[in-house]
């Protein structure tokens, strides 16, 4: 029997088996970092081993790493706290992560959508005349701009938009957590406040993350009930998965130097060959392991039941919306609603191989052979 092809990483890699090792090392300690006996003693000093492993893949200081329940946790600490500092007016990539948008909505305050291109890159001169007109009375600027986004693999110039973020003295928080592993990361160079990041898209475990800071940027917490993570968050750390954390964060941080866009390149030439299919986010710097594309005509939902039944396992955008399809709010961001419902994004991780994308292109083309002769009906 033929294996199941994975390609749907940019939702969960699959865990690494000295991430695995990890977890199980921890559960067998068993012991509360928190507590002085040796059982307690042994749990703090892996949690701070894979502390140091984290705050390395994020180019931080150990001393500034929060580990929180996962991405979308430490996406809405960095909001609340710039929330609790005096900002009254947010501004978010429009193509963020719904961890972000629903976070800030939750805020109650005014909510601007910063305005990507065609490309999905987001507009640095609008940034730029928005910040010039700041006023005053909405406090200080908060932006928040996603690294590489989960669907297409688009990578942000954050660098050259918190030069401008800077120089209107505010604050950028940055959502890592596709990047992470990625692509090279720096938390000073990149000139962001705050960090989101997630073990699970890493081939660590589930449930676990970290909000990374920059040295004097303030994290005021919103769970409480102890003095844990220097009383920025409250609770018992969750160490099995921490310590799958640490161990996918290092292997992570030595995967950098490989580059495998030429096998997603090669599966997307493909598909235009055959089908014309439209790559989303084409021409603009992406993640080498995401591919998002479109083929007019065939919905997302029949493209991923299609692959699924031929042992291809791929998603239709986020997969942060309870197992749901619908329409990608990034693709109708790039300006191309006509599509937002007919995408799908391919990403591949630590163990995917060219193979994996050669029966991917296989496994597509022949479904797009049997697709209804139909357009799509709209809602």
């Amino acid at each position: 029997m033929t294996s199941a092809v994975y390609l749907d990483c940019n939702a969960t890699a699959p865990i690494r088996p000295e991430a695995a090792e990890a977890v199980l090392t921890a559960l067998k300690i068993g012991g509360n970092p928190s507590s002085v006996h040796a059982a307690g003693r042994a749990a703090r000093a892996f949690l701070e081993q894979a502390r140091e492993a984290v705050a390395a893949l994020a180019g931080a200081r150990a001393a500034d790493i929060t580990f929180t329940s996962g991405g979308s946790e430490a996406n809405g600490l960095a909001i609340q706290s710039a929330v609790r500092a005096g900002s009254r007016r947010l501004i978010l990539g429009a193509t963020e992560h719904a961890s972000v948008m629903e976070a800030a909505q939750a805020t109650g305050l005014p909510v601007e959508l910063w305005p990507v291109d065609a490309r999905g890159v987001a507009d640095l001169e609008w940034l730029e005349t928005r910040l010039s007109a700041w006023d005053a009375g909405d406090g200080r600027p908060f932006v928040a701009l996603m690294l590489a986004n989960n669907e297409t693999g688009v990578i942000q110039p954050v660098a050259e938009a918190a030069r401008l973020i800077g120089a209107a003295r505010g604050s950028l928080h940055i959502d890592a957590v596709q990047a992470a592993g990625r692509i090279p990361l720096a938390i000073t160079a990149l000139g962001a406040d705050t960090l989101a990041l997630s073990a699970h898209k890493l081939g660590g475990p589930q449930g676990a993350g970290a909000l990374v800071q920059r040295p004097g940027a303030e994290v005021t917490r919103s769970l409480f009930g102890g003095g844990q993570e220097r009383g920025r968050r409250g609770g018992t750390e969750n160490l099995p998965g921490i310590a799958g954390f640490g161990a996918a964060a290092r292997l992570a941080s030595a995967d950098l130097a490989q580059d495998r866009s030429a096998w997603r390149d090669s599966a997307a030439e493909r598909l235009k060959a055959r089908a014309g299919v439209v790559v989303l986010g084409e021409g603009a710097p992406r993640l080498s392991n995401t591919l998002c594309f479109a083929c007019e005509g065939f919905s997302s939902e029949l493209q991923v039941m299609a692959l699924d039944l031929a042992g291809v396992m791929v998603s239709a955008g986020s997969a942060c919306s309870s197992g749901k399809v619908k329409a990608s709010h990034v693709i109708t961001a790039m300006g191309r609603p006509d599509l937002a419902a007919c995408a799908i994004r391919v990403s591949g991780g630590w163990a995917t191989t060219e193979d994996d994308w050669r029966r991917f292109a296989d496994a597509w083309i022949e479904a797009h052979a049997r697709r209804p002769a139909r357009k799509l009906v709209e809602a």
